[in-house]
C-alpha cells in the first residue's frame, strides 16, 4: 500500500502532462490568464504549458500528500519531505523558467542524493539507515542488512544514471517520451527491485527461524 501511496504524485504528474499535450492551447490559455505571475516573462508556449501544468500538479500532489500523512499518521516520513522539497526547487525553476530540463535533472539529483545519505549514514555516523527503517518488522543478521544497504545505495546512484541517459541522451527533446518513462519504466524497475528485495529478505529470514 505504501508503494502505491507513494506514486500518487507521480501518476498525477503523468495524467497532466498527457492532458495538457492533447489540450495544449488550452493549457496555454490558462497558464497566461491565470498563472502568468509565476513564469518569467509571464507567458508560455503552447509546447511548453504540458510541462508547466505537470510539475505545478506534481507539487500540489506531493503536498497534499505530506498534509494527508500528517492527518493520518502525525508524522511524515522524511523521504516525502525531501521529495517535496526537490519538486519545489527544481519543479519551481521548471514552472518560472518554462524549462523542462529541471524537473528532469531533479530525478537524478533525487536518486543520487538518496544514494549519497545511505552511504554517509553507513560509514561516517555509523547507522544504517534501512536497517532503521525495517528492523521493527524485520530481524535479519548484520552482514545481511549491510548487502541491503549497499544495494539501495547502488541501485539508486544506478537509477540516477540511467534517468539522465534517458532524459539527456536516448530521449534527448522528446520529452513526452520521458514522461512515459519517469512513470512507468523507472517504476517497473524500482518494483522489479523491490520484489528481489524481498524475495532475497525471506529466504534469509528462514534461515534464521
Amino acid at each position: 500500500m505504501k508503494f502505491l501511496f507513494d506514486l500518487i504524485p507521480l501518476l498525477l504528474f503523468f495524467v497532466a502532462y498527457k492532458l495538457s499535450g492533447w489540450n495544449a492551447e488550452a493549457a496555454q490559455h490558462f497558464i497566461n490568464t491565470y498563472l502568468s505571475g509565476i513564469v518569467s516573462g509571464g507567458s508560455v508556449t503552447a509546447d511548453q504549458s504540458p510541462i508547466v501544468i505537470a510539475t505545478l500538479v506534481g507539487i500540489l500532489a506531493t503536498a497534499l500528500q505530506i498534509t494527508y500523512a500528517k492527518l493520518r499518521n502525525g508524522k511524515v516520513d522524511s523521504v516525502l519531505w525531501f521529495s517535496l522539497f526537490m519538486f519545489v526547487v527544481f519543479g519551481g525553476m521548471t514552472i518560472y523558467l518554462h524549462d523542462e530540463d529541471f524537473i528532469k535533472w531533479k530525478l537524478s539529483i533525487f536518486y543520487w542524493a538518496f544514494a549519497l545519505g545511505l552511504f554517509i549514514s553507513e560509514f561516517v555516523f555509523k547507522k544504517n539507515l534501512m536497517r532503521k527503517s525495517m528492523e521493527e518488522i524485520v530481524q535479519l543478521p548484520d552482514q545481511v542488512w549491510s548487502r541491503l544497504n549497499w544495494a539501495w545505495i547502488c541501485f539508486h546512484t544506478a537509477m540516477g544514471f540511467l534517468n539522465w541517459y534517458v532524459a539527456f541522451v536516448w530521449f534527448k527533446g522528446d520529452t513526452s517520451s520521458w514522461v512515459s518513462f519517469k512513470a512507468f519504466g523507472a517504476t517497473g524497475i524500482m518494483f522489479v527491485f523491490i520484489v528481489g528485495q524481498t524475495i532475497y529478505l525471506s529466504r534469509h529470514m528462514k534461515d534464521e527461524a
